[in-house]
Protein backbone atom coordinates (compact mmCIF):
# COMPACT_ATOMS: atom_id res chain seq x y z
CA UNK A 1 0.00 0.00 0.00
CA UNK A 2 2.53 2.37 0.94
CA UNK A 3 4.07 1.81 -2.77
CA UNK A 4 1.05 2.88 -3.87
CA UNK A 5 0.60 5.82 -1.99
CA UNK A 6 4.22 6.99 -2.38
CA UNK A 7 3.53 6.65 -6.80
CA UNK A 8 0.21 8.68 -6.51
CA UNK A 9 2.56 11.69 -4.07
CA UNK A 10 4.80 11.40 -7.23
CA UNK A 11 1.94 11.87 -9.72
CA UNK A 12 0.45 14.61 -7.66
CA UNK A 13 4.16 16.28 -7.17
CA UNK A 14 4.87 16.43 -11.26
CA UNK A 15 1.54 16.97 -12.10
CA UNK A 16 1.01 20.87 -12.98
CA UNK A 17 3.03 22.57 -9.99
CA UNK A 18 0.49 25.84 -9.89
CA UNK A 19 -2.29 23.24 -8.75
CA UNK A 20 -4.01 23.91 -5.07
CA UNK A 21 -2.54 20.67 -3.97
CA UNK A 22 -1.14 19.29 -0.45
CA UNK A 23 1.18 16.51 0.12
CA UNK A 24 2.70 14.72 3.10
CA UNK A 25 4.21 11.53 4.34
CA UNK A 26 0.53 10.27 4.71
CA UNK A 27 -1.52 12.19 2.38
CA UNK A 28 -2.59 14.04 -1.05
CA UNK A 29 -5.13 16.06 -1.30
CA UNK A 30 -6.64 18.10 -4.23
CA UNK A 31 -8.46 21.05 -4.95
CA UNK A 32 -9.87 19.87 -8.15
CA UNK A 33 -12.79 18.65 -9.79
CA UNK A 34 -13.51 14.68 -8.41
CA UNK A 35 -14.32 13.37 -11.63
CA UNK A 36 -10.92 15.24 -13.48
CA UNK A 37 -8.68 14.18 -10.69
CA UNK A 38 -10.07 10.35 -10.50
CA UNK A 39 -9.68 10.39 -14.38
CA UNK A 40 -6.48 10.88 -14.22
CA UNK A 41 -5.47 8.60 -11.37
CA UNK A 42 -7.16 6.10 -13.31
CA UNK A 43 -5.14 6.77 -16.67
CA UNK A 44 -2.06 5.62 -14.47
CA UNK A 45 -3.61 3.29 -12.40
CA UNK A 46 -6.28 1.30 -14.47
CA UNK A 47 -6.66 -2.12 -12.37
CA UNK A 48 -7.16 -0.12 -9.91
CA UNK A 49 -5.47 1.83 -6.58
CA UNK A 50 -8.06 2.14 -3.58
CA UNK A 51 -8.53 -0.35 -0.88
CA UNK A 52 -11.68 2.00 0.88
CA UNK A 53 -13.64 4.80 -0.90
CA UNK A 54 -16.14 6.78 1.30
CA UNK A 55 -18.00 9.30 -0.88
CA UNK A 56 -20.34 11.85 0.53
CA UNK A 57 -21.31 13.12 -2.59
CA UNK A 58 -23.83 16.14 -3.06
CA UNK A 59 -27.24 15.67 -2.08
CA UNK A 60 -28.57 18.36 -4.54
CA UNK A 61 -31.08 19.84 -1.94
CA UNK A 62 -30.55 23.47 -2.32
CA UNK A 63 -33.70 23.89 -3.64
CA UNK A 64 -35.15 27.50 -1.68
CA UNK A 65 -35.96 25.48 0.67
CA UNK A 66 -36.02 25.97 4.40
CA UNK A 67 -35.05 23.82 7.80
CA UNK A 68 -34.36 24.47 10.95
CA UNK A 69 -31.07 25.61 12.41
CA UNK A 70 -30.39 26.55 16.69
CA UNK A 71 -34.41 27.16 16.55
CA UNK A 72 -34.02 29.28 13.89
CA UNK A 73 -35.48 29.25 9.92
CA UNK A 74 -32.72 29.15 7.63
CA UNK A 75 -32.25 28.52 3.95
CA UNK A 76 -31.52 24.68 3.19
CA UNK A 77 -29.32 26.71 0.41
CA UNK A 78 -25.54 25.35 0.53
CA UNK A 79 -23.81 26.74 -2.81
CA UNK A 80 -23.94 26.13 -6.10
CA UNK A 81 -22.26 22.81 -6.01
CA UNK A 82 -25.40 21.38 -3.90
CA UNK A 83 -28.13 22.26 -6.79
CA UNK A 84 -30.13 19.96 -8.77
CA UNK A 85 -29.73 20.09 -12.61
CA UNK A 86 -32.95 17.82 -13.20
CA UNK A 87 -33.60 14.32 -12.70
CA UNK A 88 -31.34 13.39 -16.07
CA UNK A 89 -28.48 15.44 -15.54
CA UNK A 90 -28.13 14.33 -11.58
CA UNK A 91 -28.42 10.93 -13.03
CA UNK A 92 -25.32 11.19 -15.56
CA UNK A 93 -23.46 13.18 -13.07
CA UNK A 94 -23.91 10.33 -10.28
CA UNK A 95 -23.17 7.54 -12.63
CA UNK A 96 -19.31 9.28 -13.90
CA UNK A 97 -18.55 9.36 -10.36
CA UNK A 98 -19.60 6.00 -9.18
CA UNK A 99 -18.20 4.50 -12.42
CA UNK A 100 -14.86 5.92 -12.13
CA UNK A 101 -14.86 4.94 -8.15
CA UNK A 102 -15.74 1.29 -9.46
CA UNK A 103 -12.66 1.29 -11.62
CA UNK A 104 -10.61 2.53 -8.84
CA UNK A 105 -11.04 0.28 -6.40
CA UNK A 106 -9.11 -2.71 -6.19
CA UNK A 107 -10.61 -5.72 -6.61
CA UNK A 108 -11.44 -6.66 -3.22
CA UNK A 109 -12.22 -3.47 -2.10
CA UNK A 110 -15.39 -1.30 -0.82
CA UNK A 111 -17.00 1.60 -1.09
CA UNK A 112 -19.07 3.52 1.30
CA UNK A 113 -21.78 6.19 -0.42
CA UNK A 114 -23.94 8.44 1.93
CA UNK A 115 -27.23 9.90 1.37
CA UNK A 116 -30.42 10.57 2.49
CA UNK A 117 -34.19 9.48 0.58
CA UNK A 118 -33.81 12.48 -1.88
CA UNK A 119 -30.81 10.54 -3.67
CA UNK A 120 -30.00 7.13 -2.10
CA UNK A 121 -32.73 5.37 -4.17
CA UNK A 122 -31.02 6.57 -7.31
CA UNK A 123 -27.55 5.76 -6.11
CA UNK A 124 -28.79 2.17 -4.87
CA UNK A 125 -29.94 1.56 -8.63
CA UNK A 126 -26.57 3.11 -10.51
CA UNK A 127 -24.67 1.07 -7.83
CA UNK A 128 -26.56 -2.19 -9.13
CA UNK A 129 -26.32 -1.36 -12.65
CA UNK A 130 -22.80 -0.65 -12.72
CA UNK A 131 -21.69 -4.17 -10.79
CA UNK A 132 -21.50 -3.24 -7.17
CA UNK A 133 -22.69 -6.11 -4.85
CA UNK A 134 -24.37 -4.20 -1.62
CA UNK A 135 -23.26 -5.62 1.62
CA UNK A 136 -24.92 -3.61 4.01
CA UNK A 137 -27.73 -0.59 4.13
CA UNK A 138 -26.36 1.04 7.19
CA UNK A 139 -29.02 3.78 9.21
CA UNK A 140 -27.26 6.31 10.90
CA UNK A 141 -30.02 7.53 13.22
CA UNK A 142 -29.36 11.43 14.58
CA UNK A 143 -30.26 11.23 18.17
CA UNK A 144 -31.35 15.03 18.47
CA UNK A 145 -32.44 16.12 14.40
CA UNK A 146 -34.15 19.23 13.83
CA UNK A 147 -37.67 19.74 13.99
CA UNK A 148 -39.88 19.69 10.41
CA UNK A 149 -41.64 22.97 10.32
CA UNK A 150 -44.70 22.42 8.08
CA UNK A 151 -45.59 19.41 10.83
CA UNK A 152 -47.18 17.85 7.21
CA UNK A 153 -44.49 14.73 7.55
CA UNK A 154 -42.91 12.36 10.11
CA UNK A 155 -39.44 14.37 11.10
CA UNK A 156 -36.24 13.45 9.01
CA UNK A 157 -34.21 11.73 11.90
CA UNK A 158 -31.63 9.42 9.50
CA UNK A 159 -29.29 9.35 6.56
CA UNK A 160 -28.29 5.79 4.72
CA UNK A 161 -24.75 4.84 3.70
CA UNK A 162 -24.68 1.86 0.90
CA UNK A 163 -21.66 -0.24 1.53
CA UNK A 164 -20.50 -2.05 -1.62
CA UNK A 165 -17.98 -4.66 -3.02
CA UNK A 166 -17.23 -5.21 -6.74
CA UNK A 167 -18.81 -8.36 -6.87
CA UNK A 168 -20.62 -10.65 -5.22
CA UNK A 169 -16.87 -13.16 -5.40
CA UNK A 170 -14.72 -10.41 -3.92
CA UNK A 171 -13.43 -11.11 -0.57
CA UNK A 172 -13.93 -7.93 1.17
CA UNK A 173 -12.61 -6.76 4.12
CA UNK A 174 -14.60 -7.10 7.48
CA UNK A 175 -13.14 -6.64 11.07
CA UNK A 176 -16.04 -8.54 12.58
CA UNK A 177 -14.52 -9.30 15.95
CA UNK A 178 -13.37 -5.28 16.12
CA UNK A 179 -17.29 -4.32 15.66
CA UNK A 180 -18.41 -6.75 18.07
CA UNK A 181 -16.60 -5.07 20.76
CA UNK A 182 -16.74 -1.99 20.16
CA UNK A 183 -20.73 -3.09 20.50
CA UNK A 184 -20.23 -4.77 24.03
CA UNK A 185 -19.61 -7.91 23.25
CA UNK A 186 -23.01 -8.26 20.69
CA UNK A 187 -22.94 -8.29 16.76
CA UNK A 188 -23.25 -4.77 15.77
CA UNK A 189 -26.53 -3.92 13.82
CA UNK A 190 -27.09 -1.73 10.76
CA UNK A 191 -28.96 1.07 12.81
CA UNK A 192 -26.03 3.34 14.03
CA UNK A 193 -26.91 6.21 16.67
CA UNK A 194 -24.12 8.71 16.19
CA UNK A 195 -24.13 12.32 16.96
CA UNK A 196 -23.82 15.14 14.66
CA UNK A 197 -20.29 16.79 14.76
CA UNK A 198 -19.97 19.20 17.79
CA UNK A 199 -17.95 22.03 18.33
CA UNK A 200 -14.98 20.51 18.89
CA UNK A 201 -14.85 18.97 15.28
CA UNK A 202 -15.77 22.48 14.11
CA UNK A 203 -13.11 24.04 15.98
CA UNK A 204 -11.00 24.97 12.48
CA UNK A 205 -14.17 26.00 10.99
CA UNK A 206 -18.11 24.51 9.71
CA UNK A 207 -18.89 22.37 6.30
CA UNK A 208 -22.62 22.49 5.99
CA UNK A 209 -22.57 18.28 5.31
CA UNK A 210 -20.06 17.84 7.65
CA UNK A 211 -19.85 14.24 8.67
CA UNK A 212 -18.97 13.55 12.79
CA UNK A 213 -15.59 11.59 12.77
CA UNK A 214 -17.23 8.40 14.52
CA UNK A 215 -18.71 7.25 11.72
CA UNK A 216 -15.73 7.50 9.43
CA UNK A 217 -13.88 6.05 12.59
CA UNK A 218 -16.10 2.70 12.53
CA UNK A 219 -16.20 2.62 8.71
CA UNK A 220 -12.64 2.82 8.48
CA UNK A 221 -11.96 0.24 11.23
CA UNK A 222 -14.58 -1.67 9.78
CA UNK A 223 -13.63 -2.37 6.31
CA UNK A 224 -9.83 -1.85 5.72
CA UNK A 225 -6.43 -2.50 7.39
CA UNK A 226 -3.58 -0.28 9.04
CA UNK A 227 -1.13 0.51 6.09
CA UNK A 228 -4.47 0.73 3.15
CA UNK A 229 -5.10 3.51 1.23
CA UNK A 230 -8.73 5.22 1.40
CA UNK A 231 -10.06 7.70 -0.99
CA UNK A 232 -13.14 10.75 -0.79
CA UNK A 233 -13.96 11.95 -4.12
CA UNK A 234 -15.52 14.65 -2.00
CA UNK A 235 -13.70 15.39 1.10
CA UNK A 236 -15.50 18.39 1.94
CA UNK A 237 -13.73 19.55 5.94
CA UNK A 238 -11.37 16.33 5.52
CA UNK A 239 -13.30 13.95 8.17
CA UNK A 240 -12.58 10.67 6.23
CA UNK A 241 -8.23 12.08 6.51
CA UNK A 242 -8.75 12.86 9.49
CA UNK A 243 -9.80 9.45 10.85
CA UNK A 244 -7.90 7.83 7.99
CA UNK A 245 -4.72 8.85 10.08
CA UNK A 246 -6.02 8.30 13.23
CA UNK A 247 -6.11 4.78 12.51
CA UNK A 248 -2.76 4.24 10.59
CA UNK A 249 -4.36 4.79 7.25
CA UNK A 250 -3.04 6.24 4.39
CA UNK A 251 -5.29 8.91 2.24
CA UNK A 252 -6.00 10.59 -0.88
CA UNK A 253 -9.06 13.41 -1.08
CA UNK A 254 -10.35 15.98 -3.73
CA UNK A 255 -12.07 19.03 -2.88
CA UNK A 256 -13.53 21.34 -5.65
CA UNK A 257 -14.26 24.53 -3.14
CA UNK A 258 -11.25 26.22 -1.95
CA UNK A 259 -12.67 27.77 1.21
CA UNK A 260 -13.39 23.93 2.54
CA UNK A 261 -10.32 22.66 0.95
CA UNK A 262 -8.22 24.56 3.59
CA UNK A 263 -10.28 24.11 6.05
CA UNK A 264 -9.68 20.28 5.36
CA UNK A 265 -5.84 21.04 4.88
CA UNK A 266 -5.49 22.70 7.95
CA UNK A 267 -7.72 19.72 10.07
CA UNK A 268 -5.24 17.10 8.12
CA UNK A 269 -2.41 19.14 9.16
CA UNK A 270 -3.17 19.64 12.50
CA UNK A 271 -3.30 14.79 12.34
Amino acid sequence: MASEFNRLCEEAAAYHAHLNKYVADSMVVYNEDALTVMRRILDKHPNGCFDMIFADPPYLLSNDGFTCQNGKMVSVNKGGWDKSQGLAADLAFYEEWLRLCYALLKPNGTIWVCGTHHNIYLVGYLMQTIGYHILNNITWEKPNPPPNLSCRFFTHSTETLLWAKKNKKAKHTFHYDVMKAQNGDKQMKCVWQITPPGKAEKALGKHPTQKPLALLERCIQAASNEGDLIFDPFMGSGTTGVAALQHGRYFCGCEMDETFFELARKRLMAE
